[in-house]
């Protein structure tokens, strides 16, 4: 095995199949994350109305850099197991094949991932708490990228090893991003602009993505997924590609436009689906 797909124990020592086995079970209940989700937004925005909005730039460096972190290290970890799976067995193959969520490297983050869309909620947290603007891109892609990946990984869809790896990176980029502007850093405004366009390119690739699958899915190549699976993740995928060429044109391109403040970048975070469908996304 390449040194980049190198083990670690505890990637070896997760079990995967009691994974499975717990979604398959439980994955309603991101439902109920969903609807306390919007129960808070709601709520916490009525009281927030009357009140001075809250500072809290330490703990959102503190939240924006933890979450930077787990990114990198799995996107790291997935796209050195995805690229691997590229270049020793080809596209089809890494586009179909469930080893994803079982491989030795890729199982631990794969699950990791599709948990990770529920803590991730508390984002919104801080826009309310901070009195800022609060998109409908927000808590529309949160919600979508929490529910799919989880109905997803149930069934271990294929395309879920790219939709997963493609979030960590856009992730990766855009926490750190935040995290630094939090911080006091000052940020060139084309980065801001370069992670904006890698959140549409993710969408288009997960639309070619789905393509793949029903494509050869339908030719019975044995790529394992279900018609209404795919059309779920692309209408997300393309409902998230409009939302996110508006906000760029709106943010970056359109006359008389402010420059775009690092919590509306956030504000238009997606993470995949799982990837994410997302995770994602």
């Amino acid at each position: 095995m390449p040194l980049a797909l190198q083990e670690y124990e505890f990637e070896r020592q997760f079990n995967e199949d009691e994974a499975i086995r717990w979604m398959q079970e439980n994955w309603k209940k991101s439902f109920l994350f969903c609807s306390l989700y919007a129960a808070c937004i709601i709520g916490g925005r009525h009281l927030m109305k009357q009140r001075e909005k809250f500072e809290l730039r330490k703990p959102l460096v503190l939240w924006s850099l933890t979450l930077a972190v787990f990114s990198i290290f799995g996107a790291v970890r997935t796209g050195s197991y995805m690229m691997h799976i590229l270049l020793t067995k080809g596209l089809q193959h890494s586009v179909c094949d469930q080893s994803f969520y079982n491989g030795p490297v890729s199982k631990f983050w794969a699950y990791a991932f599709v948990l990770s869309k529920a803590p991730e909620l508390g984002d919104t947290l801080f826009i309310v708490l901070r009195k800022q603007r609060l998109i409908f891109l927000h808590w529309y892609h949160h919600i979508t990228v929490l529910l799919y990946s989880w109905y997803s990984y149930k069934d271990m869809v294929a395309g879920g090893g790219w939709f997963m790896t493609m979030n960590y990176l856009v992730h990766a980029l855009m926490y750190s991003y935040y995290a630094a502007r939090a911080a006091g850093f000052r940020v060139s405004r084309r980065l801001a602009m370069f992670i904006t366009l890698t959140q549409i390119s993710q969408m288009v690739v997960g639309c070619v993505v789905n393509y793949l699958v029903y494509s050869w899915m339908q030719r019975g190549a044995g790529c394992p997924s279900h018609v209404h699976n795919i059309v779920w993740s692309s209408l997300m995928y393309l409902s998230y590609f409009l939302l996110f060429l508006h906000f760029f044109y709106e943010a970056y391109v359109g006359k008389n436009k402010p420059p775009a403040s690092a919590s509306t970048v956030t504000a238009t975070t997606i993470t995949t689906t799982t990837t994410d469908a997302k995770k994602s996304q």
